[in-house]
This record gives structure tokens, sequence and C-alpha cells, in this order.
């Protein structure tokens, strides 16, 4: 199978690795001369391009399959809504003619939820950041865009994506006693990168007709719950939060429907119990 990835980064390249594994072959988009240099030693056929500059994006090639995982670079000089909407309409103006499956990956931002509700994927979305708006606007450009006979278009909602040398930065904080932002009585969703690679892995071979699917682990936790687990396996004093600290988002992302939909049986179902080798292996 030839894949496409667009937004080969810390999701997209852990999955480009793994289809490799499996005998796939995979191109992908960079804005970077070097990093495409790096890509080709990997064997990763690399399209130089800007989702922001369409005419960048004609040598696209077709593909079988698209992950769509761009995330927002701070650096690249544009807001979010310029990269993650605008961005995906000058790339779907080219998938269109070119691959007929679209996994798109957004995030459980969609959902406004903010006293502690239970969410899955069938509860309304009704955003409460620019952050949110901005994904869920994103999703209706793939359903209304991606449309048409012989196309197919899935949305995966991730919870916060963690992983190897996703801890170092919240480590060293809590190493020098520096007071956490966020309410820390907030639930806390998450989602390791191996499951969320598993679960892209799973849909790129199997034949669903839900969507959106939303992907995070078994046990929501308190911010509080999560650092004190941090902060005790990495010898730090317990956390403080600074004061007056907003709720912000606040649910409890329930994804049974999606891990069953899928047969995903997940590696690290509570974030806690995956800590002490995170923090021992970077």
């Amino acid at each position: 199978m030839q894949i496409l990835i667009v937004g080969c980064g810390y999701l997209g390249l852990r999955a480009a690795r793994a289809w490799q594994e499996r005998g796939h072959t995979i191109s992908a988009l960079t804005r970077s001369s070097q990093r495409a240099d790096e890509w080709c030693q990997k064997g990763i056929q690399p399209i130089v391009g800007d989702v922001l500059h369409p005419e960048s994006l004609q040598a696209l090639p077709e593909a079988d399959l698209c992950l769509y995982a761009v995330g927002y670079d701070r650096t690249a000089g544009a807001n979010k809504r310029e990269v993650y909407v605008n961005g995906l309409n000058n790339v779907l103006s080219v998938l269109q003619e070119r691959v007929p499956r679209l996994i798109f990956v957004s995030s459980t931002s969609v959902y406004g939820q903010d006293n502690g509700e239970i969410v899955n994927e069938d509860s309304p979305c009704v955003p409460t950041s620019d952050g949110g708006d901005i994904c869920l606007e994103a999703e209706h450009c793939v359903i209304d865009r991606f449309a048409g006979e012989g196309r197919t278009s899935t949305i995966l909602r991730l919870a916060g994506l963690y992983g190897p040398q996703r801890l170092i930065a919240r480590r060293e904080q809590l190493q020098s006693g520096v007071p956490l932002s966020g309410n820390p009585d907030a639930w806390l969703n998450l989602i390791h990168v191996d499951d969320a690679v598993q679960a892209v892995l799973r849909l790129s071979e199997t034949e669903t007709s839900r969507s959106p699917l939303l992907l995070s682990d078994e046990h929501p936790l308190r911010r509080r719950e999560f650092y004190s687990a941090m902060a005790r396996e990495v010898g730090a004093p317990e956390p403080t939060f600074l004061p007056g600290e907003p709720t912000g988002l606040n649910k409890q992302c329930d994804s049974s429907q999606t891990r069953k939909e899928l047969g995903l049986t997940l590696r690290h179902p509570n974030a806690i119990d995956a800590i002490r080798s995170l923090l021992t292996n970077g």
C-alpha cells in the first residue's frame, strides 16, 4: 500500500515506521529540506512543500491512503486557523483527485463540556476555546470537501498525546518547584503515542463507517493526581498550582466505543502506570 503522510511529526513519524515494518511505501510532506534528507535515509520519500502554499502541493503523489496529522508550529509565522483550516483546504483540493481514503487527526478540544461530564463519540460538540472552534471547523472541512463517490474519511479525535520526550519540560518544572498552570481538580484526558499509532494502523487495515472516532486511555485523571505521581517518580516536591486558575476544559473522555469498533486493546490504559518507564527512558 502507498501511504501519504501530511504532518509527519511526533505521531506521523512513528506511524510511518510501523507501516514500513508492514511493507508499505511511505511518502511525506515537509517544509524542511534538511528533514527531507533525513527521511530519505529512513526510506521515506519526501515531498518538500507547505500546506499554506498551494503551488507547492502539486507534487503530492497519488496514494491509497493519507494520514493528515498536522500540528501547530508557533515558529511558522501563521496563526492556528490559517494552518488548521486554510492549510487543510489547500491539501484537500489536491487530495480529492489523488487519494481515496483519509484519516484526519483531530482533538478532544472540540468537546466544550467543562463540568466533569463524561463525553464519547456521540456527545455534542460545542467548543469553548478558540482551539476547539478551529479543530471543529477543520473537521467540517473534511466532511464537506472529502465527500463523494470513491472517497472515505475518518476523523480521529485524540486526547492529550504523551510518550517519549514529551515529559521532559514538565519534569524539569516539577524538580524546580515552579507552580503549574491549570486547575488541579480539572480532569486530564491522555493517550500514549504508541496507542495512537496502534489505532491509526488499525484504521488503515479496517473498513469502518463510523466517524468521528475518539481515542483516550481508560482512566481520566485529575491534574493534581497525574503531576503528583510524576513528582514522586522524579524525586520532586509535591506540585503546586498557580492560584485562581480557571477550570477550562474539564470533561472525562470515554473511548470504549472506538476501542470496540477497532478491536483495540491499549498498551497503556492508565497514564500513571506508564510514567515510570517514560521518565527512566526519556
